[in-house]
């Protein structure tokens, strides 16, 4: 593939561990190649190859004066991190007690990073996490050391500035040790004329009795794609919860794979997604439960307008041994346009006979009755049609946990 023939200097190539892998990133990659419109989990919203034509991949360090952040005015305090054009530029220097963020390339170096690195998902399943490890290079190691009960989130700002086809490889891994809570934000965001391509890989480890809440915003330039997966293991009693917002660009795609490892282990992920021109928007998750007395709730509603495209794709896997679980999904989407579109694939694949499943799926438009009724009460048209959108998507919002973060992913989205 021609993707992998660029002559691209990355850092770490004198450590052997670490270039073996990233050579057989290569190797996987260069076979599985790019997914397209045969390929099943990918089918709705397969990846056109144009996308990655001639990608730049900058291997030299990014210079950032902070200008370019200064417009996310978090209304909290937040342990703050910039990305800049996909390179690392900034870490808060006065860390929060039991809190520990270093370079990625820092842990690579001195190989504590290496029980955790592509240690929990396979390359041969997740074609692009191959391609981030082909060209890993930047990246993150956070540890929520144990018992660490962190009162403020972690927030990490990806901006990318105008250019063509540049292609950045992010990987992060965090570490939620026993008994420990966090809460991290990632916020992704562009000048409006840029064109690139995010592949975003967070690898997430919940200790026994962890919490971690995982919040995204994506809200990039309309030419951009935005792929992540977040790849997660929880052990027993451990809780994750993800919410994530997708708005415009040609193609956002949040992939969550988890694993509930151990008893008691729970997961929930909500979501919306609201999209007005011509992208798409893929919510993808595959929760499986491997243990018994295990937890999975997911609820994602969209509002789709113009030539838009909403996709879901929900798949509850439980174990012959998990006995006793619990899994529900709802996906819900409003269609206000004949030419946007919504697919939505739930699947239950359940090997127990002593759980409780549902899955569920629903689209239409806004009830005209209600239109009619506010508009005969003096409120115009749009501002009718925005309240009830507003209204439509709060039942995702009030399931945050954190209700300040969610009035601030609102306010800034809705």
């Amino acid at each position: 593939m021609s993707l992998l023939k660029q002559n691209t200097a990355l850092f770490g190539e004198n450590i052997p561990w670490f270039e073996g892998l990233r050579e057989k990133a290569c190797t996987i990659f260069a076979r599985i190649g790019l997914p397209t419109a045969k390929t099943e989990a990918w089918k709705y919203s397969y990846f056109k190859e144009d996308a990655l034509n001639k990608p730049q991949i900058d291997s030299t360090p990014h210079q950032c004066d902070g200008h370019c952040h200064d417009e996310s005015n978090l209304p909290f305090l937040a342990v703050d991190i910039k990305y800049c054009n996909g390179k690392l530029t900034h870490i808060a220097h006065d860390l929060p007690c039991g809190v520990i963020i270093r370079p990625l390339y820092e842990a690579i170096e001195d190989g504590e990073i290496k029980p955790y690195l592509n240690k929990s998902f396979d390359m041969e399943e997740f074609p692009f996490a191959a391609l981030n490890t082909a060209f890993l290079d930047e990246g993150l190691f956070i540890v929520i050391t144990a018992g660490t009960v962190l009162n403020m989130p972690i927030y990490l700002h990806y901006h990318q500035h105008h250019d063509v086809n540049r292609l950045s490889n992010i990987r992060n891994i965090v570490v939620v040790e026993k008994g420990a809570k966090a809460t991290l934000i990632e916020h992704f965001d562009g000048e409006n004329d840029a064109q690139y391509f995010d592949n975003i890989v967070n690898e997430i480890y919940v200790g026994t009795g962890a919490i971690l809440q995982h919040y995204k915003q994506q809200n990039e330039a309309q030419k951009a794609h935005h792929v992540a997966l977040n790849s997660v293991l929880i052990k027993a009693d451990g809780q994750y919860n993800a919410f994530i917002v997708h708005g415009e660009c040609t193609l956002a795609r949040t992939e969550s794979y988890v694993r509930l490892t151990q008893e008691n282990a729970a997961a929930e992920i909500n979501g919306v997604y609201r999209l007005e021109q011509n992208g798409i928007s893929d919510i993808t998750t595959n929760i499986r439960h491997l243990a018994p007395h295990t937890n999975s709730d997911q609820l994602v509603k969209g509002v789709l307008d113009g030539k838009a495209k909403g996709v879901f794709q929900g798949q509850i896997h439980i174990a012959p041994d998990a006995q006793q679980t619990t899994g529900y999904q709802l996906h819900r989407a409003l269609v206000l346009s004949d030419e946007a579109e919504v697919d939505c694939k739930p699947e239950l694949e359940i090997f127990a006979d002593d759980v409780k499943c549902s899955h569920g799926a629903a689209s239409g438009d806004l009830d005209a009755e209600q239109l009619f009724y506010m508009q005969a009460r003096g409120i115009p048209l749009q501002e009718a049609r925005q309240i009830l959108i507003e209204a439509y998507l709060n039942e995702v919002f009030e399931k945050a946990k954190d209700s300040a973060v969610a009035e601030w992913m609102k306010d800034s989205y809705l």
